[in-house]
C-alpha cells in the first residue's frame, strides 16, 4: 500500500462521486474482488488464530486459545461474568464454564464479590495473569508493529477506516 495508490470506493459511496477515485465493480469483476478479499481475510483469520494459540501458551502451557480469549475479556473488564463472556465471545455456556474453571485452577482468574452488589460475584484476572498477558501482548504487538512500521500514517489511517467499514 502506498499513499499515492488509488483508493477503493468506500462502502456505500457512489462510483460517480467526484471525491471518490476508482470505478465501481460489477458482475464478474466484483465477484473476483470479493473472492480475493475473502481469501485474504481467511489468511488473516488463520494468522490471528495462530497468534491466539501462541499467546495462550505464553500465559500458561495448558491454556487453550478460547481460554486466552476468556481471560482477555476478564482482564480488560469488558466481560466479568459468565453471561457477559458468552455474549462477548459468542460461544456456549459449557465452554465458558470449563475455561473459567481452568483459569481459576491455574491461578489466572478468581471470583470475588461484586463491589456494586455484594450478593453477586465477578471474575477478575489475578496479578499473575496480568503479568503473563502483558508478555503475550508485547510479543504480538512487536510482530504486528514490525509489519506495519513500513506503512505510511495515511495508509494506516485508511486501513483503519476500511476495517471499520467492513466491521459495521
Amino acid at each position: 500500500m502506498s499513499a499515492s495508490s488509488p483508493e477503493p470506493v468506500a462502502p456505500g459511496a457512489a462510483a460517480s462521486d467526484p471525491d471518490v477515485e476508482g470505478e465501481a465493480l460489477e458482475g464478474g469483476e466484483l465477484d473476483q474482488a470479493v473472492a480475493r478479499v475473502e481469501h485474504e481475510l481467511g489468511r488473516l483469520f488463520a494468522r490471528i488464530r495462530v497468534s491466539w494459540r501462541e499467546a495462550a501458551v505464553t500465559v500458561h502451557p495448558d491454556l487453550q486459545p478460547l481460554g486466552y480469549q476468556v481471560l482477555i475479556s476478564i482482564a480488560s473488564g469488558k466481560a466479568t461474568s459468565a453471561k457477559a463472556i458468552i455474549e462477548r465471545l459468542q460461544t456456549d455456556k459449557s465452554a465458558v464454564s470449563r475455561q473459567v474453571r481452568q483459569l481459576e485452577e491455574l491461578g489466572l482468574a478468581e471470583s470475588v464479590p461484586d463491589p456494586d452488589d455484594r450478593r453477586a460475584r465477578v471474575l477478575v484476572a489475578t496479578d499473575l495473569a496480568q503479568e503473563r498477558i502483558a508478555i503475550a501482548r508485547a510479543r504480538y504487538e512487536g510482530r504486528i508493529g514490525e509489519r506495519l512500521r513500513t506503512w505510511s500514517a495515511a495508509d494506516l489511517d485508511h486501513f483503519v477506516e476500511l476495517l471499520g467499514a467492513l466491521g459495521r
